[in-house]
């Protein structure tokens, strides 16, 4: 089985300069991180003599110093170089299930034509950290492979309908919005075709700023002018959910200052938060703590999969249920903030999940 990686490569250019500065943002923020230009060098495997000469040179092309170091304080970024940073850290975000999508379509492609390796479960389901961890665990699999494709929330039944994947990823809120989001896939589902799989559950909520310096406790405070605020995309459906929130309270979001401001991830969201361009966001809470933001836990969702009946007798699916089901999945889903195992692997009739 050829994998395939791909990855971004800062490139800066400077007029009249023929030879571009390549800069490794994720040197720079580890020893954001840390403090520590030791450590940032041991984990890009790097001698501390080179990565220090390649920060003075980077310093060197922009004539402003990236690092600057005080005593008993450790060493800490200058504003230019935590900028650096952030712009990374807000690409990867952003373009993070993008590149993801190309590079599985690319190794579906080229894995077409070698010859045949292990069996292939093809995923549809919305972005998100459970979703990316089962594909870390499925990974080390070696009699089994899964061609994960991130699609919006409704096209992953979309697509399991017209026989583009094996399983597709769905997420329904729990409490008085779960009826409203369930009318939304009749036409999709059959309960004598088709079966739910058990996965996790998720926090949703608003991501603030550490200290939540603003107050921000409800959907109510997002209407102060002053706040900025910055939104997912409308296709998600994390964006649908938020504004059904506000619909519920009676609320209109185009009062909000940023609603128009869309990404497309919840690490992209978060990630904007944290570099102080906006003030708060709605998403999952594992991305409010990857970026080191507080969270204000609004609504819990179920998360789980869908599958055509006949689909369960396949070796490869047994195989995936089986892992689901493992203490040590159990453990890793745990240890992402917000998340919880609940019934994974388990096999559901549809009018027991979307009634």
């Amino acid at each position: 089985m050829i994998r395939i990686e791909i990855e971004p490569v800062w490139r800066f250019k400077r007029e009249g300069n023929p030879s571009p500065a390549l800069i490794m943002l994720d040197l720079l923020n580890e020893i954001r991180v840390t403090g520590k230009i030791s450590r940032a060098a041991d984990r890009a495997n790097l001698s501390y003599r080179h990565a220090w000469n390649l920060i003075e040179k980077w310093s060197a092309f922009f004539e402003s110093p990236l690092l600057e170091r005080k005593q008993g304080s450790g060493t800490t970024l200058t504003p230019l170089g935590d900028k650096l940073v952030w712009a990374g850290q807000r690409l990867q975000a952003r373009l993070g299930p993008q590149l993801q999508n190309l590079s599985q379509e690319l190794e579906t492609e080229v894995n077409k034509l070698i010859p045949r390796g292990p069996s292939v479960i093809r995923v549809h389901a919305s972005h998100g950290f459970a979703v990316s961890k089962l594909r870390e665990m499925l990974s080390r699999e070696e009699d089994l492979e899964v061609d994960l494709r991130y699609v919006t929330n409704q096209n992953s039944l979309v697509s399991l309908a017209h026989d583009a994947c094996d399983l597709a990823g769905m997420h329904l809120p729990q409490g008085e919005l779960r009826k409203k989001c369930i009318a939304a896939t009749k036409g999709w589902l059959t309960p004598g075709v088709h079966r739910v799989i058990g996965f996790v559950t998720r926090e949703m909520g608003l991501m603030v700023r550490r200290g939540n310096p603003f107050g921000i406790l409800s959907l109510h405070r997002l209407f102060n002018p002053s706040i900025r605020f910055v939104n997912r995309d409308p296709d998600s459906g994390t964006r649908s959910l938020f504004d059904q929130l506000l619909a519920q309270q009676g609320l209109d979001g185009s009062a909000i200052n940023g609603y128009e401001h869309v990404e497309f991830t919840h690490a992209a969201v978060a990630a904007y938060v944290a570099s102080g361009m906006a003030d708060v966001s709605f998403g999952v809470e594992a991305a409010a703590r990857q970026f080191d933001l507080d969270f204000v836990r609004l609504v819990t969702e179920d998360y789980f999969f869908v599958c055509k009946k006949q689909f369960l007798e396949q070796k490869a699916m047994k195989h995936l249920l089986a892992i689901m089901r493992r203490e040590e999945f159990q453990i890793a889903i745990s240890r992402l903030p917000g998340y919880q195992t609940v019934d994974a692997g388990s096999v559901k009739l549809v009018k027991e999940i979307f009634q």
